[in-house]
């Protein structure tokens, strides 16, 4: 039976779980509209990656090497390894007189902002007060351990 290795063009199925069993992200199908995500590819199906291109975390492309077609891991990132600690110095507030007039921010919204260096930065509505916004640039899932249930179905 083949085994995936690295360099070899494989299609997977997965799904992330934090440490309290929430899933944040899932191909599978059957899970379309379960996870409470907007946009965690659970409408798009398989996930299709060359094996130590790096593009998906490290750890789950090191423990597809070897699998067979079937065969399913369940693979731990460690925040680390995931999207790093959350850092309190990546919150901060914008006064009211430089936010735009018609823009009406609401908590939980998401926003693209433009850094010094014209680079796009996500951040997340925290607060919105008379005295301006607070804003949060940290990755969503910063501080958090990450655990997927990996299933390798095809080595293209």
């Amino acid at each position: 039976m083949a085994q995936a290795q690295k360099g070899s063009r494989v299609r997977i199925d997965f799904t992330g779980t934090l440490e309290d069993g929430t899933v944040f992200d899932t191909t599978r199908k059957e899970g379309s509209g379960d996870c409470g995500c907007d946009d965690c590819g659970c409408d798009e199906g398989p996930m299709e990656l060359v094996i130590g291109e790096d593009s998906f975390f490290t750890l789950i492309e090191e423990a597809l090497v070897g699998m067979a077609v079937g065969e399913k891991k369940t693979v731990s990132i460690p925040t680390e390894e995931a999207f790093g600690d959350y850092d309190e110095e990546k919150v901060f507030t914008i006064p009211s007189d430089q936010i735009p007039a018609d823009m009406s921010p609401e908590v939980g919204q998401e926003l693209e902002l433009t850094d010094e260096d014209d680079e796009a930065v996500m951040v997340t509505v925290l607060e919105v007060d008379e005295d301006g916004i607070t804003l949060d640039a940290n990755h969503p899932l910063a501080g958090e351990n990450l655990s997927y249930e990996v299933e390798l179905l095809e080595i293209l």
